[in-house]
């Protein structure tokens, strides 16, 4: 007799309220499409955002791919951060805001230390400004980081999981690797690039016409 497999509404159920049980492959398949929706994600809200504020398309992230690491490092950071309290989302919440803003805070002061002043983002002016900490993190940007991270908690992992119980093993597996070391490798190939002084993706766009912020 086949096992009749789980609705949506069933493994979300019981991922709220216990957990899912999941296999080696499958734990490791999810965080492989949680880092690259969750890079993907964060690059579509920067070009969004970009285009409404100033009516102007930039390219962002550095990399060939639609993807910022950012992004992928706040959603590792928020899902262990936030997993015991997920049945609570304003715990979700509160925690997701402090989270993100100690990626923000620490991520941009590094880049400041490492890279001779160099500045990813710049909360120093406009609307973000108030209550900026050195232009590194402000409390509109950890708001919106907040409400993007209870999607990611209701929405990206609980369909992240739902696939890897409804897929084969090697149709997921080959899903989630083959994105996945997309774009580490784009990630590695842009770093290695930069570090010997030849074009990268942000010059191959320029070349096109695009601007890059």
């Amino acid at each position: 007799m086949v096992k009749k497999q789980k609705t949506y509404k069933e493994i979300f159920r019981e991922y709220l309220d216990k957990g899912v049980k999941l296999e080696w492959w499958q734990k490791i398949g999810v965080l492989f499409l949680v880092v690259v929706i969750a890079g993907f994600v964060g690059w579509l809200y920067e070009f969004l955002l970009a285009w409404v504020t100033e009516g102007r398309i930039y390219m962002k992230g550095g990399n060939l791919l639609p993807w910022m690491n950012i992004y992928a490092i706040g959603a590792l950071v928020v899902i262990p951060a936030t997993y015991k309290l997920r049945r609570y989302p304003w715990a979700v919440f509160l925690v997701a805001v402090l989270a993100t803003g100690l990626v923000e805070l620490v991520g941009g002061w590094l880049a400041y230390v490492l890279f001779d002043g160099a500045r990813y983002w710049n909360y120093n002016s406009g609307p973000w400004a108030w209550g900026s900490i050195n232009g590194f993190v402000c409390p509109l940007s950890v708001t919106i980081f907040g409400i993007g991270s209870l999607l990611l908690v209701y929405l990206v992992v609980p369909i992240c999981i739902c696939l890897s119980r409804k897929m084969s093993k090697r149709a997921f597996l080959i899903l989630a690797v083959t994105l996945f070391s997309a774009v580490i490798l784009d990630e590695a190939t842009n770093l290695v690039l930069k570090n010997l002084g030849e074009p990268t993706a942000m010059d191959f766009y320029e070349s096109l016409g695009l601007e890059y912020k």
